[in-house]
């Protein structure tokens, strides 16, 4: 089985792309990665993500994080395979390259307040970050509930990432897969740290010409604490090291410094939270000029509805007034649903600071 890239392999592999910067993509009018998978509404979804994607690269974004819908791969088998290659197609003309993300911790628990996920229409609740008053963002006690906790989807989760990667391994249209969304949150990490594992074995077999992450998102603080073990696992597995934050300033700049210290490219795969004083003005600069690749969340509000603060936020500040956050600004995402941007002045930084990325980029090659 082949191993984690030489630091050598990875930094080449990155110095010969221009800065990668993009968000988490989904099409407005979906109200979940079901409705962006699944058959039903996908022709109408396609169109709408085709007119946003179209608005990504207008902005100077040249890739985007997608995270997979297990349970539509595994009901609608073949109609996901070609839908999926479809969606790939349409940012790819845009000049836009998928990351890939197979698994995810951030789920809420199986408790009174749970619904089953299901194919077919999706509800959805107005005025709740994500769509749900009930969430992975609303504080709660006990473990965050993952369809892999059924007997036997295991296995046919580790199948779908074995037949996506074994048919992509040498796809331009892929710039890396991201093997696990904030593993080990939600109190996860025990039951989780296998899964990641057997993800990380699968993808070493397959060896594929893109990089392998998998994300931190621990903040290590004054108190010097920790990632947990499965975070641990996480970058020492990876090619490229990745990880999260909607810290402000002084916190993403310490985060950024000790994970210099493995010495491989560095990628951020979420950021961008207004209220909690993480703003394109300070963090994109920063990420330019870091050379540090980056994936705020969310694109063009909707559905989905991600420009509201999430609800243990709300959650918070009920116990505390004094809750340091902004609750006069959006949370995510960059457009209104009239594709007017939240803030133009976010939108010429932003357009400014890709476009001398690639100018650069050009004379170092000449």
């Amino acid at each position: 089985m082949n191993g984690v890239w030489s630091k050598e392999k990875a930094w080449e592999w990155y110095n010969n792309h221009t800065w990668i910067r993009g968000c988490n993509f989904m099409g407005s009018d979906c109200a979940n990665r079901i409705d962006q998978w699944q058959e039903l509404g996908f022709e109408e979804r396609l169109k709408t993500a085709d007119e946003e994607l179209e608005l990504a690269a207008k902005t100077g974004f040249n890739a985007m994080r997608i995270i997979l819908e297990f349970i539509v791969w595994d009901q609608e088998h073949d109609g996901f395979m070609e839908r999926f290659d479809r969606y790939l197609d349409t940012m790819y003309k845009h000049g836009i390259r998928a990351m890939v993300v197979f698994g995810n911790d951030c789920m809420p628990p199986k408790n009174e307040a749970w619904r089953p996920l299901k194919l077919g229409v999706q509800h959805y609740d107005w005025g709740y970050h994500g769509g749900r008053k009930m969430s992975q963002h609303s504080q709660f006690v006990g473990m965050g509930y993952h369809i892999m906790d059924e007997p036997g989807v295991a296995e046919r989760h580790y199948e779908m990432v074995r037949e996506i990667m074994t048919k992509y391994r040498n796809d331009d249209r892929i710039i890396m897969w991201d093997m696990y969304n904030e593993v080990g949150a939600s109190k996860r990490a025990e039951v989780t740290k296998p899964h990641l594992k057997k993800f990380f074995e699968i993808a070493r077999e397959i060896d594929p010409i893109q990089p392998l992450t998998c994300c931190v998102w621990h903040l290590l603080n004054e108190n010097n604490r920790a990632y947990t073990e499965v975070e641990q696992f996480a970058i020492d597995n990876s090619d490229i090291v990745s990880f999260h934050t909607y810290s402000n300033l002084e916190t993403t700049a310490l985060f950024i410094r000790r994970l210099k210290s493995y010495g491989r490219p560095i990628v951020n795969t979420e950021w961008l939270g207004r209220c909690l004083h993480n703003t394109v003005q300070e963090i994109f600069p920063l990420f330019y000029c870091e050379k540090i690749g980056c994936f705020n969340w969310g694109f063009v509000a909707g559905l989905y509805q991600t420009y509201e603060p999430w609800n243990g936020s709300w959650q918070a500040y009920e116990k505390d007034p004094h809750y340091d956050i902004d609750f006069t600004k959006w949370f995510h995402d960059l457009y209104r649903p009239n594709h007017h941007p939240y803030d133009p002045k976010e939108i010429e930084l932003i357009k400014r600071l890709c476009a001398q990325a690639d100018r650069e980029f050009e004379l170092s090659k000449k």
